[in-house]
């Protein structure tokens, strides 16, 4: 009996540690955004044009490091989330509150929908919810296995959920029976989360800690391709790591994805096929393309513009260094980024000279803003959310 005990105690020691360790790990590559002991001081600037604050909101603070808790647009309306689901809808260009729900379930990513009027919820407990976006009721619920990190999608009446656990799962978007579920082996050690999948046409597009990308049909889940495009390389543990946490970019019949140990990929929609391949490391993300140019910052805040037919660099923005910075976003003839200090810095698309800064919050901007039209959604650590007109 007393060696029985002693197994045990051994092997709860070891799930606990391997989850601690899971933790610091993220810790350490994402880089606290608290920490501002060592980021570049801001110049001063002559600023060529200042946008307009339409409209500001308190929507809740983001309590965990963890908690990457984005926004989400449909119709009129834009949709935030609090960390125990108090799901709300406001007015686009008033900010007026719509509508607001609790759900009292524990969330660590942000809503999602873009199917017949669903607003989409999934929970740390695998737990996924469809609202009807003109109230908040809730039309259906069902559970998954593993923590569902990233917004959910829906599409040709599917609404599809990825897990923690590698599961990519189909939901009937009527009534959310699973019709269909894909499993895909996720390495032990890895950051914590996972990219969102993408839908296009009759595709679902997800990428994984293994460093693989995958096409599935969103009608029944059956594999159209399957890439290892991040392979391992190194001699330690943290070397080796090839997470894909960044969610896909498509544009124009290709995929564009970037890799935690340091690459940018391009592959070919219809069949996964390679194209090109830089080294740029990023945890935050790219947006790609236009121009004919993929727009990406990486782990050390140098904000990249790189050719999109072979990856070759354009121009390099380095102003930002250490200020934990967003991934980029493309607005008319300008890019945008927010920082660790609350402040939304726009830079000319064409040779990134600077165009304006302005602070909206005192806190971390860790989400990359949307943009509907002319105007810049930001939400920052603090659950402070901002329309901008730019």
């Amino acid at each position: 009996m007393r060696c029985y005990k002693l197994v045990l105690i051994i092997l709860m020691s070891s799930i606990l540690l391997a989850c601690a360790a899971s933790d610091t790990l993220s810790m350490l590559l994402r880089k606290k955004h608290h920490d501002t002991s060592k980021h570049a001081l801001l110049s001063h600037y002559m600023w060529t044009s200042k946008p307009t604050i339409l409209w500001r909101m308190d929507i809740g603070d983001r309590s965990s490091i963890y908690k990457n808790i984005s926004l989400w647009s449909q119709g009129k309306m834009i949709f935030a989330i609090g960390n125990e689901g108090e799901v709300s809808s406001y007015e686009q260009l008033t900010g007026h509150l719509l509508w607001q729900v609790e759900l009292n379930i524990p969330i660590i990513s942000g809503v999602g929908g873009g199917y017949d009027g669903l607003i989409l919820v999934g929970s740390m407990d695998g737990e996924v919810l469809a609202l009807d976006e003109t109230n908040g009721e809730l039309l259906w619920r069902n559970s998954l296995s593993g923590e569902i990190l990233t917004p959910l999608k829906g599409s040709h009446d599917i609404v599809v959920a990825q897990s923690s656990n590698g599961q990519l799962t189909g939901l009937s978007a009527n009534n959310g029976a699973i019709l269909w579920s894909y499993r895909c082996s996720v390495p032990s050690l890895s950051l914590r989360g996972t990219s969102a999948a993408v839908m296009v046409d009759n595709k679902v597009i997800a990428s994984y800690a293994n460093g693989k990308l995958i096409a599935l049909s969103i009608i029944d889940g059956e594999i159209i391709w399957d890439k290892e495009i991040s392979i391992p390389d190194g001699e330690t543990v943290l070397e080796r790591i090839v997470d894909i946490d960044v969610t896909p970019v498509i544009r124009d019949g290709r995929v564009y994805v970037v890799s935690s140990n340091g690459n940018v990929i391009v592959t070919d929609l219809d069949n996964g096929n390679r194209l090109w391949m830089r080294e740029y490391p990023s945890h935050v993300g790219l947006d790609a393309v236009v121009h004919d140019a993929v727009y990406i910052s990486d782990t050390n805040d140098h904000i990249w513009a790189l050719d999109d037919d072979a990856g070759d660099l354009i121009w390099q923005y380095s102003d930002l260094l250490g200020r934990k910075i967003t991934a980029p976003i493309v607005i008319e003839d300008n890019i945008l980024v927010g920082d660790l200090e609350g402040h939304v810095h726009v830079m000319s698309r064409e040779n990134s000279g600077p165009v304006f800064r302005l602070q909206v919050s005192n806190n971390a901007i860790i989400n990359r803003p949307i943009i509907i039209g002319d105007v810049v959604y930001v939400i920052s650590f603090n659950g402070t959310l901002t329309a901008l007109r730019m």
